[in-house]
């Protein structure tokens, strides 16, 4: 299947291609491709999250149609405008960005359930008005943000989403992978009491470690060969189709995962029936946000990484519809992302900034009406509020997603190292340490969960997030060994390169 096109390229008089009302005839379906190439990254953020806090599948559900409707209503300001303060006025496609899953990730597992969830809003909301705040102060911050920098905080942060790519496949997370001897563990105890009650000793040991047995639904071989299919798709569909279907090969692959997972008896719509067909999205479903200062000002140097990776995709998106971008339409783009963040808090859902991926197809297409991305975000808002569509995507089995999981991620990664290659490492050997060091400490988290735990409970959220720490420490070193003045030129040219949405 080809790329939908128009011939929307043509002026009608003086009125710019970016600015050119197409007939609804043509708005809805191109509108409904922006959203088939989105949708599987959109609704990746909230599955992850909301199964990182425990949440019921039901309250998982409403963070997707919250999700879902959030993704239109920014998008609408975004491509719309409202004021000469928020809204850059181009094709763009606004979505979670995967840069704060990390962050968040290290909260929900340090605070799980509805509690968890209020700390996630409140820094949400909080990173959300820093943002607004810093985003006409951009263009001074770039300097910190050369290409050594941001190719290895988009390295990390594919490394570290990897994890719950590799869980998704597998049936759960890495613990999950056995569960306690529960009869063997009770005959220890009982081994133990007696040896205490026959020595008189005041303390009891167990005979030896607590025994464990194998969860026979951990890497079931069926369920990753699922996975395996479903990765085998979505390659071959890159591979051998062009343009649109290429373009939204990870969301044929879990469908068609979900149509083999469903005859096999793997996937169950239970839930999908119980749910209504249309409700309204709430703000504050989980209660009151809490605010606390280390999640709030973790959550801001995530924006602050978003807004960079923004501003690439903003000129980019110029240099394709050939409409320059001013200081003033940046800093109303960069403060739309901030404001995005606020409305994602208010209505129980996540950051949100540009999604590259649309503006890959705006140059796919040749379409650059703005218009195109209003009935985009229209369309989304439709979609969040029919709860089905949410209980549906709910009940995909985590080891479909496993396989389009490996493929997203890892192309965040793999994008992280496109930029890294850029990066002068022959002249300039502290360029390697800046990477060496900065990667080390985003892995700590990885290799050592439990590394903090002898540190203040309230840096957690810092301390257990990679992609946090990978983060000041490139920052850090690269001011260390290159000083401040670095090149905005190059941090922008770095931040166009970036896909890690």
């Amino acid at each position: 299947m080809a790329s939908i096109t128009a011939g929307a390229s043509a002026t009608r008089g003086d009125v710019h291609p970016v600015d050119e009302r197409l007939p609804v005839t043509k708005l809805l379906p191109l509108g409904l491709q922006h959203v088939l190439v989105m949708y599987a990254g959109a609704i990746a953020v909230p599955l992850i999250v909301g199964r990182a806090l425990k949440l019921a599948p039901e309250q998982v559900a409403m963070l997707i149609s919250a999700d879902l409707f959030c993704c239109g209503l920014v998008t609408l300001i975004q491509s719309l405008g409202v004021t000469r303060w928020f809204g850059i006025r181009m094709p763009v496609m606004m979505g979670v960005t995967f840069a704060a899953v990390g962050p968040m990730i290290a909260m929900a597992s340090s605070n799980p359930g509805v509690a968890g969830a209020r700390t996630i809003f409140g820094a949400i909301i909080g990173a959300g008005v820093l943002a607004i705040l810093v985003a006409p102060l951009m263009s001074r911050l770039l300097r910190f943000f050369p290409p050594v920098v941001t190719g290895t905080i988009i390295a990390i942060i594919g490394t570290s989403l990897m994890r719950v790519g590799v869980g998704w496949a597998m049936g759960g997370p890495a613990p999950q992978a056995q569960n306690v001897d529960v009869p063997k563990l009770i005959a220890m105890v009982d081994q133990a009491k007696a040896a205490q009650a026959a020595a008189a000793a005041p303390v009891a040991q167990l005979g030896g470690p607590i025994p464990m047995i194998d969860n026979p639904a951990y890497g079931a071989l069926d369920n990753m060969a699922i996975a395996g299919f479903v990765l085998l798709v979505i390659l071959f569909l890159v591979k051998y189709m062009k343009g649109f279907v290429a373009n939204i090969s990870v969301l044929v692959g879990i469908v068609i995962g979900c149509a083999i997972a469903a005859a096999l008896g793997k996937m169950h719509f239970e839930k999908v029936g119980l749910a209504p067909w249309f409700d309204v999205v709430t703000p504050f479903a989980f209660g009151t946000p809490t605010f606390e200062l280390v999640p709030i000002l973790t959550m801001a140097l995530v924006m602050i990484v978003v807004m960079i990776e923004s501003t690439g995709m903003f000129l980019a998106l110029g240099e394709i519809t050939g409409r320059r971008i001013d200081p003033a339409s940046l800093t109303a783009g960069l403060r739309t992302d901030g404001l995005g963040t606020i409305i994602g808090g208010i209505f129980n859902t996540f950051p949100y900034t540009s999604f590259s991926q649309n503006v890959g197809l705006v140059g796919v297409t040749g379409v650059r009406s703005r218009f195109v991305c209003v009935a985009a975000g229209l369309i989304m808002i439709v979609l969040g509020t029919i709860p089905k569509m949410a209980a549906f995507v709910e009940a995909i089995p985590t080891f479909v997603l496993g396989g389009a999981g490996l493929v997203m991620f890892g192309m965040v990664a793999a994008t992280g190292i496109r930029i890294l290659s850029t990066v002068d490492f022959k002249s300039n050997r502290n360029n390697l340490y800046i990477v060496a060091l900065s990667i080390g400490f985003g892995l700590i988290p990885l290799v050592a969960p439990r590394w903090s735990q002898q540190m203040p409970h309230s840096l957690g959220p810092l301390l257990e997030s990679g992609i946090l720490l990978t983060a000041i420490a490139a920052v850090l070193l690269n001011v260390y060994f290159n000083g401040a003045r670095g090149d905005a030129g190059g941090a922008v040219e770095a931040a166009k390169a970036a896909e890690a949405h």
